[in-house]
């Protein structure tokens, strides 16, 4: 399966140039046999690193970078790779999704759990 198509790829590009912003999420990454889980805002110049939030299945999810060739890379069993959720649909910027993530051990996309970290958010400012 492709991750990236051309749009996706040109979003999290034009997103890598803009820094100092608390951007949307773009594309949501799965372990189809496996609980990782990444949410990705942007891509470096290069092509290759992505910065978003990860959470590999151990209760710790965090921002950082990775490699999307690694991504691709990956082969799991019956044949099967990373892949991409082309259902999803952002609707938060993603430190709404690392303080609900923090909050719960886990990604998470209820809409009652991204509210509350809202409320959260808006609580430490």
């Amino acid at each position: 399966m492709i991750l990236l198509t051309e749009d996706i790829r040109d979003q999290l590009l034009a997103n890598g140039r803009q820094r100092d912003i608390d951007h949307v999420p773009v594309v949501k990454f799965f372990n189809p046999v496996g609980a990782a889980t990444w949410i990705i805002t942007e891509m470096e110049a290069d092509g290759d690193t992505l910065f978003g939030l990860a959470d590999l299945g151990f209760g710790c999810p965090e921002l950082g970078s990775c490699s999307l060739a690694e991504l691709i890379s990956v082969r799991l069993p019956f044949g099967l790779g990373i892949e991409h959720d082309t259902l999803f649909q952002a609707t938060f910027p993603l430190s709404v999704y690392a303080e609900a993530a923090r909050q719960a051990g886990n990604i998470v996309e209820s809409e009652q759990l991204l509210h509350a970290a809202v409320a959260t958010l808006r609580d430490r400012r």
